[in-house]
């Protein structure tokens, strides 16, 4: 088996959207890569490396492997073209980073087929996710989600709602969104014009009162198989942007689910979703997946539902990241979160940094994390990302 090299480029969805492989990510996005840089080290797996400058990051990982002998190794930019026999793992595959690994050197043989970059475009487009809720719709399951591709259609269909929920067929974690309030804005109307003529058409959502984030974690093989690999239990801000998943057991985590949900619902839909999945990628894409849901309340049979198909994230997902990390660095049992957080300045980031490592120092139990809090990224003098971890059964999610 041949070693990979991984990659953090969260600008993923967004370069799929723009669809130019001379995409340029906005500052904050740019940013954001570099801040992060090293997190795939603590999901890659020991035998592996990950794309990354050696300043700040290779000091860092270095006292890292110490206490986490299964974290990658680095490679710098430079050391690519020297390196054989490698395959490549970005966060996500789309054209701007295909050309960025043939710009450090790697072979068109290693990377995915331009054909098939296309089809991977078109399966995380959200019509893939519209199609598949129609067919999750069990019992105990809610949600409804339409494709439309005239403006008088998304018209009548705001107009028809006090509230409603319109989206982007393509866009990133909280982009292209716009929540109505029964009223086709010219501003709405606008959005919705330009997202026919870019992406084909605009997908219109009602709007659930939701009490749960979570997702069904998912790897296709080489082979077109889809296998489930874990839950995913997380938090978003109010635009929708990800904010934090809980760090725990997939029993723990079905545990609460169930609170809401009967077990063989879950059960029945992660069963349904394989057989699905495996079909709609068909062996174009090798990797994790995650298929996000939500439990909403019914207050017409006062009850919970899952809506079943949020969206279909063809890359791999912070909650993914989150379940390999749980299970490979925290000893089990134990609770936590993993967080992402941004800083307005450098200054603050380095307080709050201080400030949770003198509050909750790090335990480690059997080469384990047991309690407190560590950074999964060095924190540089112009940080104002970071990514980080704090395992304590009292946290409340």
């Amino acid at each position: 088996m041949k070693n990979k090299l991984f990659l953090f480029n969260p600008d993923h969805d967004l370069a799929m959207a723009n669809h130019d492989v001379n995409y340029m990510p906005p500052a904050s996005a740019r940013q954001f890569s570099t801040d992060l840089a090293l997190f795939p080290a603590w999901y890659a797996g020991a035998q592996n490396a990950v794309l990354a400058s050696s300043a700040y990051n290779l000091s860092f990982l270095n006292k890292m492997r110490i206490r986490f002998p299964l974290l990658a190794s680095l490679l710098t930019e430079a050391e690519v073209a020297m390196t054989k026999d490698v395959g490549f793992v970005p966060w996500g595959w789309d054209s701007a980073v295909y050309k960025r690994f043939i710009q450090l050197g790697a072979s068109p043989h290693a990377l995915p087929a331009q054909s098939d970059l296309s089809v991977i475009r078109e399966r995380s487009h959200r019509l893939r996710s519209v199609e598949l809720l129609k067919r999750l719709q069990f019992s105990r399951c809610c949600g409804e989600s339409f494709y439309m591709t005239e403006l008088s259609e998304l018209k009548n269909y705001v107009e028809s709602r006090v509230s409603c929920l319109l989206k982007a067929p393509l866009s990133g974690s909280g982009k292209g969104l716009n929540w109505c309030k029964g009223v086709f804005t010219s501003h709405i109307g606008d959005w919705c014009k330009n997202m026919i003529r870019q992406q084909g058409g605009v997908v219109a959502e009602p709007l659930y009162d939701k009490v749960v984030d979570l997702a069904m974690e998912f790897y296709a093989d080489a082979e077109g198989q889809v296998r489930f690999t874990g839950y995913s239990l997380f938090h978003t801000a109010a635009n929708g942007s990800y904010e934090s998943n809980l760090l725990a057991t997939d029993t723990d985590i079905e545990n609460r689910l169930t609170e809401y949900i009967p077990l063989r619902v879950l059960h029945k839909v992660r069963e349904a979703l394989e057989k699905e999945l495996s079909k709609l990628i068909d062996g174009v894409y090798v990797g994790y997946l995650g298929v996000d849901m939500m439990i909403c309340r019914s207050y017409d049979l006062f009850e919970y539902n899952l809506h079943p198909c949020v969206e279909i994230n063809l890359r791999m997902n912070m909650g993914m990241a989150s379940r390999i990390i749980y299970d490979r660095f925290v000893l089990q049992e134990k609770r936590g979160i993993l967080k992402v957080c941004y800083y307005a300045s450098n200054m603050q980031l380095q307080e709050e940094h201080r400030r949770m490592m003198a509050e909750h120092p790090l335990e480690m139990e059997d080469g384990k994390i047991a309690k407190g809090y560590l950074s999964l990224v060095p924190i540089t003098p112009r940080s104002q990302y970071v990514v980080w971890v704090l395992i304590d059964d009292s946290v409340s999610f």
